[in-house]
């Protein structure tokens, strides 16, 4: 009898209730068994001193506004410590730091009509051209700035980014309203797999041709950040991922076990907790759709945790407010780790690890 699990309850859904009720009474089956999990994985498990836990963003999250409703409160709360995310999720973000609008329309528009009115399209969001103009600007502006003449990782590019719009939103009211500044008040560090495919690498390209400025990007010391990190995970504490969506971010954050393990000649078990929103499918063979089981096989995925992981088949925006919700209610602040800050130091311990 142990193998029937839990009774599916029958108790009619009431007016005013809370997401906790919801969450915990009503996704009984299905994806929304799932979501139930993921909720009370992270509540139980997750949101903890000893764990350090990393984000993946990828989709069009942000121009939802999926930043600054959802994943501002989850910076805020310190219940994430380093997040890696698409170039075009943080240059989107920008947009909102800077007081900008964008707005709900349908999928079905006449995209001819917003073209001649200069409007852009999201499937069912658009925003006036001038948004990216601008923002494009700002950017170019702000990476002639002398902090910026240097070859940095994108983690600090993001930082020097965030400390800039964090000053705007106090000039314009808006605090909150950007990922980026939300990251650099709380000395959490922003990665970007492909710092170039996406508007902000555009606009540095751009600038660096037409004005001359010194600003690199290092991946290499990218790489090294993040692996670093998960060291120290696995060396004090344990290590959590949340994979929102999929793409390079997805492999970004997981491929630093199999790096530590060729770096250190030592087995090192896989990431202890394994969280993924996504909507595609394994049996296509692509990494986005790929189970914790595969993870597994590549040593991503400590296997002794394996019952400590979960995917729900289900969209981003509707899971992840649920999701933000429940944990705001259930999990008392964090205080934030502050990674950027020890970037050095962890770079220091890696490298004195290396088996050479």
């Amino acid at each position: 009898m142990k193998h029937k699990g839990s009774p599916i309850l029958t108790t009619p859904a009431k007016k005013n209730m809370t997401v906790v009720e919801l969450v915990e009474n009503y996704f009984n089956a299905y994806n929304s068994a799932r979501l139930n999990e993921i909720c009370q994985l992270l509540a139980k498990k997750f949101i903890n001193d000893d764990v350090i836990v990393g984000l993946s963003l990828s989709g069009a999250l942000t121009p939802a506004g999926l930043g600054s409703t959802c994943l501002v409160p989850w910076i805020e709360h310190g219940y994430v410590d380093y997040i890696i995310s698409t170039g075009a999720n943080l240059y989107h973000d920008m947009h909102f730091g800077l007081g900008y609008k964008l707005y709900k329309n349908s999928p079905f528009a006449d995209d001819i009509a917003l073209q001649k009115e200069k409007l852009v399209r999201i499937y069912d969001i658009v925003m006036d051209n001038d948004v990216l103009d601008d923002t494009n600007q700002y950017i170019a502006s702000a990476v002639c700035q002398p902090e910026f003449q240097k070859k940095m990782p994108s983690s600090e590019i993001h930082y020097l980014l965030g400390e800039y719009l964090a000053k705007k939103e106090e000039e314009l009211g808006t605090c909150g309203a950007s990922m980026l500044a939300a990251a650099q008040k709380q000395g959490i560090p922003v990665y970007t797999p492909s710092p170039c495919d996406s508007a902000i690498g555009l606009d540095i390209a751009e600038t660096h041709l037409k004005k001359g400025i010194k600003t690199e990007i290092d991946v290499i010391r990218d790489v090294n950040e993040v692996t670093a990190i998960a060291l120290m995970a696995k060396q004090t504490a344990k290590s959590g991922v949340i994979i929102l969506g999929g793409g390079s971010p997805k492999n970004f954050i997981l491929q630093t076990i199999p790096q530590l393990n060729d770096l250190i000649h030592e087995p090192i078990k896989g990431h202890d907790y394994f969280i993924q929103i996504t909507d595609a499918r394994s049996d296509t063979g692509g990494l986005s759709g790929a189970t914790p089981s595969e993870a597994l096989s590549w040593g991503k995925i400590n296997p002794d945790m394996l019952p400590q992981s979960v995917v729900a088949y289900i969209d981003i925006t509707i899971a992840f407010p649920i999701i933000t919700s429940y944990i705001l209610t259930k999990c008392p602040p964090r205080k934030s780790k502050r990674l950027y800050d020890k970037r050095d130091h962890m770079l220091d311990n890696l490298s004195q690890n290396i088996k050479k």
